[in-house]
């Protein structure tokens, strides 16, 4: 049996409200005796796509032995409940292929665009970016630019997505960019509560895309802020695939 990440729920803190249910695409978790559970290792790819979608903290991603991901399994546990595997409702069905981890988020997709004329046709856009680094791994987490700042912690695929980011979002502001998917969460939480501790920023603003795993972003600044112990807003920010602010 491999050792592996996979989802942790917490029975203790966990209050049955069920929101992680529906956010599991794969449909490993239920509500068994008013508590959420795993029912199967098998069908839980261990992404955390959940992780953002639990008010009490209760989910966590954990490495131990456990059965490998099974994508047969979850295509007939899907099936049982009259379910198709696909991507989310919100994303389109025509052009879409799910990856073999059969997260939804990662399904691929070909976004429309209409022809438009130069969108600046007085010169060059210039950068709204005011330090370096700025991935999470990489940013010194004393770094003056933080201290008492507004500061941006974004999915790494938003500047990508939304075209006005440098203009709306980031002018004026110190960034923090990483992926709640493809990194290690727990690190992030750690990182971050050492940034906000040094810091004590004015605010937070988490941006993250509209798909159902990048959402993990806002639960780890969350989780920073109380280990922090300290008082400031989080503001939360939703950017569309099709490059929309929600």
């Amino acid at each position: 049996m491999p050792v592996r990440e996979i989802v942790k729920i917490d029975e203790e803190k966990c209050d049955g409200c069920g929101l992680c249910v529906p956010n599991c695409a794969e449909g490993a978790i239920k509500i068994i005796n008013g508590k959420a559970k795993v029912t199967t290792d098998a069908l839980c790819d261990g992404l955390g796509a959940c992780l953002g979608h639990c008010p009490q903290d209760a989910i966590t991603i954990i490495k131990r032995d456990a059965d490998g991901y099974d994508v047969e399994l979850v295509k007939e546990e899907m099936k049982k409940e009259g379910k198709v595997y696909a991507p989310h409702e919100h994303e389109p069905h025509d052009n879409s292929e799910p990856l073999a981890c059969g997260c939804p988020g990662s399904a691929a997709r070909t976004l429309k665009r209409v022809e438009r004329p130069e969108q600046s046709a007085t010169g060059k856009i210039e950068s709204e970016l005011i330090h370096w680094p700025v991935q999470m791994h990489l940013v010194p987490a004393g770094a003056s630019h933080f201290k008492g700042a507004d500061i941006l912690l974004t999915a790494d695929c938003v500047p990508f997505a939304y075209a006005d980011f440098h203009r709306k979002l980031l002018k004026g502001k110190p960034v923090i960019i990483g992926c709640p998917k493809l990194d290690d969460a727990r690190f992030y939480v750690e990182k971050l509560t050492q940034i906000l501790k040094q810091a004590n920023p004015n605010s937070l603003t988490v941006i993250h895309m509209e798909v159902p795993c990048c959402s993990g972003l806002i639960q780890i600044a969350r989780m920073a802020k109380e280990k922090a112990g300290i008082e400031m807003p989080i503001y939360d920010l939703t950017i569309t695939a099709d490059g929309h602010l929600k």
